[in-house]
């Protein structure tokens, strides 16, 4: 595999990667739908009751944060959007356990960038853009620093009284409205800024992950615990650097030793693109060999996990009652206008 063309046949572990991407963004995209359907009902411009689906909460990351904490706290699961906080858990779990597998499995914007990238390659031989050095160094802090904003605003900064008024606010009820409303009625100031990292990410390779995304930095930093590594044989490497190339986080793999980045997301291509079978390896602890395949098996297999516990206990669907929502979102659509 020498240019990765996106008409080659890819290696089984990097085609298992797109069905999966692909599954998710597929379902990310029909329960961004039907929660479109459910808002028109809310407002009254359509007949028809459309459920609002639960998942579209793993979209909003500040409720999903100080849920967590209030978790972390007392134990008490949030009845607004369980289900944000259900897939932030899993995240978080998978993320210590299988490194960043979350945003090379599992994540639709990920997935959605991985996609842009490979239809990109099959209409062009050119390679994605690439910082240089000295400039993308700085910019990889960037997502750090908004990690640490977040974590300083409602870690050290918000009480528990805080987090539980927030919770039942007038905007945390609302907020999953909100966020619809900015891509169905975006401000001039957001969609130049919605365009602007959209052409980025058309431009340099996984924009987005590699250096806004928070949720992305703060599971990096969790899997630099976690008990799995790739290791590289350097007397069996041939120098051929095939692992650079494909890497989605840029990771120079064939200088490194062992490769346990806060920027790798698991996806395996680097195993996938070496031509010797020994040379790059997965490695838990005691230095065991394990499958490449056990961490995207083992990443989904806890996700749903995580879904069907929480829907089985009562955690994934919020309790707040339907004429509420109704209620809320349209005051929020009339403050809107």
């Amino acid at each position: 595999m020498n240019d990765s063309r996106f008409s080659e046949n890819l290696p089984p572990v990097t085609l298992l990667r797109a069905v999966f991407q692909a599954a998710f963004l597929g379902y990310t995209l029909w329960m961004g739908y039907r929660f479109y359907r459910f808002y028109l009902w809310a407002l009254g411009q359509s007949p028809e009751f459309t459920a609002r689906p639960p998942g579209v909460e793993g979209f909003l990351p500040i409720s999903a944060l100080l849920s967590a904490k209030r978790f972390f706290l007392t134990g008490q699961y949030d009845p607004v959007h369980p289900a944000g906080l259900t897939i932030f858990l899993a995240a978080l779990t998978i993320a210590v356990l299988l490194r960043k597998s979350f945003c090379g499995w599992i994540c639709p914007v990920g997935g959605l960038s991985n996609l842009c990238e490979r239809l990109l390659r099959s209409v062009s031989a050119k390679r994605f853009g690439a910082f240089p050095v000295w400039l993308d160094k700085p910019l990889l802090v960037v997502k750090y620093v908004l990690l640490g904003f977040f974590l300083y605003i409602v870690v050290w900064q918000m009480d528990l009284r805080s987090v539980t008024a927030f919770q039942h606010s007038f905007y945390n009820l609302s907020v999953d409205a909100r966020m619809l409303r900015f891509f169905l009625e975006p401000t001039v100031l957001a969609g130049v800024i919605t365009l602007s990292i959209v052409a980025l990410s058309l431009l340099f390779r996984n924009f987005w992950c590699r250096y806004l995304c928070p949720y992305g930095a703060l599971l990096g930093l969790l899997a630099l615990a976690g008990p799995l590594r790739v290791q590289r044989d350097a007397q069996r490497c041939i120098g051929c650097r095939r692992c650079d190339e494909v890497c989605p986080a840029a990771l120079k793999v064939s200088r490194r030793k062992v490769v346990r980045a806060c920027e790798c997301v698991g996806c395996m291509d680097c195993l996938e693109a070496c031509p010797h079978d020994d040379c790059l390896t997965v490695r838990a602890p005691g230095n065991r060999r394990v499958s490449r395949y056990l961490v995207p098996a083992a990443a989904v297999l806890i996700f749903w996990a995580f879904f069907a516990a929480a829907l089985a206990t009562g955690h994934w669907h919020s309790r707040v009652p339907v004429e509420t929502l109704r209620r809320v979102y349209i005051m929020d659509a009339r403050s809107g206008r």
